[in-house]
């Protein structure tokens, strides 16, 4: 499944440039929606329920994802506060690490990790940190890591 705008995008490298190309497109894309193969309502639906029920992903994550494939943004927050409004976010969390296979971290190093791969998949940061407690990490590895926050960024 793909959304409008990502089908869209992809169809414009193939069209000839111009007025043509571009009506070539639109009508392409109109019949599929007609068609009902083209619907970004049900594509942002599945594309949100396969990465939190397959990949335990969290909401920033699947927001993100979705914004980059083109949906509107009023679409991404209705679907995702269907989706994840009643999901606890710590479980989430903790089946993600499970799935990843990552255990509790020995070290500094170790727990920068876990936490570089929490934030990849999507979850707050209280939420990181919540669990790195209950595994009882060391107060100054989380310590180091709310340092690490804090430094600017390069991009």
């Amino acid at each position: 499944m793909r959304s409008e705008a990502d089908l869209r995008r992809l169809m414009q490298k193939r069209a000839e440039p111009g007025e043509l190309g571009d009506a070539m497109v639109a009508a392409a894309l109109a019949r599929l929606i007609e068609h009902g193969y083209l619907d970004d309502a049900a594509f942002a639906e599945t594309y949100a329920r396969l990465r939190q029920q397959n990949e335990k992903l969290g909401e920033r994550r699947v927001r993100n994802d979705l914004k980059q494939k083109g949906v509107g943004s009023e679409l991404i927050t209705e679907t995702l506060e269907a989706r994840y409004g009643q999901t606890n976010e710590e479980a989430l969390a903790r089946e993600h690490l499970a799935r990843r296979r990552l255990r509790k971290p020995e070290n500094e190093k170790e727990t920068a990790r876990v936490m570089r791969r929490l934030v990849a998949a999507g979850f707050s940061t209280g939420v990181i940190y919540k669990i790195l407690r209950q595994w009882d990490v060391p107060d100054e590895a989380l310590a180091a890591l709310e340092n690490l926050e804090d430094e600017p960024h390069e991009e």
